[in-house]
């Protein structure tokens, strides 16, 4: 697997950039994977982010849009509002959960 130095600390990542070592994750690293993608991290992408994260620890794989709509609560639009066009990949690979099955 390669790595990747993010924020300073050295970081399992698949081929596409995606950590693959859920516990390696941290604010830090989420930010600048934001910043690289072109997302300005504010309090509600935090919400987001920090739900998906707990939703993957408790289900074991990463949330779709319709989940993160309808049991996180945070409608589709404000997800396309947060994270412009492909949404669920950019909120996985921030969040440093894999993408979600079906995300192209």
């Amino acid at each position: 697997m390669p790595t990747a130095t993010i924020a300073g600390h050295e970081v399992q990542i698949n081929d596409e950039g995606f950590l693959t070592e859920y516990d390696e994750w941290n604010e830090d690293i989420a930010a600048e994977l934001a910043k690289n993608i072109g997302i300005d991290m504010t309090d509600d992408h935090w919400k987001l982010i920090n739900w998906l994260r707990e939703d993957y620890k408790e289900k074991g794989e990463t949330a779709t849009t319709r989940r993160v709509q309808t049991v996180g609560g945070f409608p589709t639009k404000q997800q396309f509002v947060l994270f412009p066009k492909k949404p669920a990949r950019k909120m996985a690979y921030i969040a440093g959960l894999p993408k979600p099955h079906g995300c192209v």
